[in-house]
């Protein structure tokens, strides 16, 4: 049931930076149309639109497509709530907290269509998938909702007539492979536990011909490579809420990534729910490798790297293909979720630390200062405190560069949903904060033996702390996921926002740390 206890009206001043997962469209940044077909002549004034983006970068990419059909059909896309005249909220609906922070979202932006100027206010993303009924019937200012298969219909809902000509869509429908097919038959896709859903999965994916407005900075941008998944972990709904696995096709990502590239996009980063399935679908072996071959050649790409890689599809020729480049970043985000074989067996995900110790080194070992980064799920169903110390003293070992912890969510429509021996939720916290604990003083020993060391750094601007420092990330920080670096020092240079400078590590805290350009 969709939940609307608890959320408190905020006051917003524009479609904005609202929490650190919302995203804001527009203004600051620039807008940028990423189309060849220019936006059509518009006589009467345009109709103005915000968005909100929350969650994944998976969800931006699918906010930043709706945008570019919504400008190519002549909207103009603002960053001030109190401008708009539409409001679109993109929303995760992923564990609780993220379905509650977008229940809050809504009923946020809601107040401008009831003492605003805002005459529509519109709902996408992953929320519609799991609750779409219950949006409409408890929050009846929503005028329209629209699920992640469903993005072409945010022209209908906007009142925008499309600007691609009759049965040229701009999204492209790919075939799935056989093991979704034979995992579907397996009830593995199944939403009949969520009432008002529609049977149907997503099966699109935008192209490089699809319009797209930017919402990261000039400099950055995330190219999604493949849509959806068919792994069968028993704790998600990612599978119900994007549909089977499917990969666009090679040249297409190349395409665009040549003209992000020359439209000023230095940083790119592949993302997927699995990118290390990529070109499976249609037979392509180390596809991801390939790929980020083809990338490294395009000459004015400075970084480029991938989010995420799931445990057994890292390959040799993976490995071999990072290490060979100097702009693919030497950086892994891999989700090990666990450490323990029982609870890794329960999740349906099999393995366990010895393992995933074995492939750490070989990753190490073929990679020099490789950034590895993971995440794990503390408090499934079933795990005992012996699992929790397995856990932890596999993280000791391992000694991860980040690392994030989630409580368990339990999520209807999930298989771990069925299972007993729930953990309860004050003993999930325990072990969540126990986890985070060791990793705050293993990263602060981490960081610490980078002080003295030289790192090339992206700089991306005047700090919000204070105008004294400015921030920038290093090839071991991904954008907006990692720690940040503060630069005190500019020695006598002249630096501007997204350009690469040379910088010394002076200081080192648990997550962050200070530099000096020289």
């Amino acid at each position: 049931m969709l939940k609307l206890k608890d959320c408190m009206q905020r006051k917003s001043d524009s479609v904005a930076l609202l929490h650190p997962n919302k995203r804001k469209i527009g203004a600051s940044w620039g807008s940028r149309v990423l189309d060849a077909v220019e936006a059509p002549e518009v006589t009467a004034a345009p109709k103005k639109i915000g968005f909100v983006s929350l969650g994944c970068p998976k969800n931006l990419v699918d906010s930043e497509v709706m945008m570019g059909l919504l400008a190519q059909g002549g909207a103009q896309i603002t960053a001030r709530a109190e401008d708009a005249d539409i409001i679109v909220v993109n929303t995760c609906s992923f564990i609780d907290r993220a379905k509650q922070e977008s229940v809050d979202t809504i009923l946020e932006m809601a107040q401008h269509k009831i003492a605003g100027r805002a005459q529509k206010l519109i709902v996408a993303g992953c929320l519609v998938e799991r609750y779409r009924n219950e949006i409409q019937k408890n929050i009846p200012e929503v005028n329209a909702v629209i699920g992640t298969g469903e993005l072409e219909q945010i022209l209908q809902a906007a009142g925008i007539e499309s600007a691609a000509t009759p049965g040229n869509s701009p999204f492209v429908i790919l075939n799935s492979r056989s093991e979704g097919d034979a995992r579907e038959a397996a009830g593995r896709f199944s939403k009949d536990a969520w009432d008002g859903a529609i049977a149907d999965l997503p099966n699109y994916l935008y192209d490089e011909n699809t319009p797209r407005v930017l919402a990261t900075p000039k400099y950055s941008a995330y190219i999604k490579i493949a849509e959806g998944c068919d792994h069968p972990c028993s704790f998600c709904i990612i599978p119900q809420l994007r549909g089977k696995f499917r990969s666009r096709r090679f040249e297409s990502v190349i395409a665009e990534a040549h003209r992000l590239a020359q439209q000023g996009v230095r940083e790119m980063t592949l993302i997927g729910q699995d990118t290390t399935c990529y070109g499976e679908d249609f037979g392509l072996k180390d596809g991801l490798a390939l790929l980020l071959e083809r990338l490294a050649e395009i000459e004015e790409l400075r970084w480029v790297r991938f989010l995420y890689a799931y445990p057994n599809k890292i390959t040799g020729k993976l490995l071999e293909t990072i290490a060979a480049h100097e702009k693919i970043c030497s950086y892994i985000d891999v989700p090990l979720q666990h450490a323990s074989p029982d609870v890794l067996k329960r999740m349906k995900r099999g393995a366990g630390a010895d393992i995933f110790l074995r492939s750490i080194e070989k990753m190490r070992r073929k990679i020099p200062d490789l950034t590895l980064r993971t995440s794990f799920i503390v408090g499934f169903p079933g795990e005992t405190e012996q699992d929790f110390e397995l856990l932890c003293q596999f993280v000791r070992e391992a000694q991860f560069d980040w690392l994030g912890v989630f409580g368990y969510s339990d999520e209807e429509g999930a298989k771990a949903f069925e299972l007993e021996d729930k953990v309860p939720a004050k003993e999930v916290e325990r072990r969540r904060k126990k986890l985070m604990s060791m990793q705050k003083q293993i990263s602060r020993r981490k960081k610490r033996a980078l002080v003295g060391r030289q790192f090339d750094l992206l700089l991306e601007g005047p700090s919000a702390e204070t105008d004294l420092l400015w921030e920038g990330r290093t090839a071991m920080h991904a954008p907006e996921i990692d720690g940040t670096v503060y630069v005190n020092d500019f020695g006598d240079r002249d630096v501007r926002e997204g350009e690469f400078y040379r910088c010394e590590i002076v200081e080192a805290h648990e997550y962050d740390l200070v530099a000096r350009i020289v």
